[in-house]
């Protein structure tokens, strides 16, 4: 199993446990944990090469 695999597992963990949460601040908490899992996971295929990395433009090209 891939790393990134791994993380997205813990995020959908994360999401179920927001779900079945009992009041706002948890469901919260873990849904920015599935979040942070989901970046970590986005992360790991750009650093495995799985996916390209994202073209970001100087200020210099979007003032011109």
């Amino acid at each position: 199993m891939k790393q990134s695999d791994i993380f997205r597992d813990n995020a959908d963990n994360c999401l179920q446990l927001a779900e079945r949460a009992e009041g706002q601040p948890a469901h919260k908490r873990y849904s920015r944990m599935a979040d942070a899992w989901t970046a970590l996971a986005h992360e790991q295929d750009w650093l495995d090469g799985e996916i390209a990395p994202v073209n970001v433009r100087s200020s210099q090209q979007q003032d011109a």
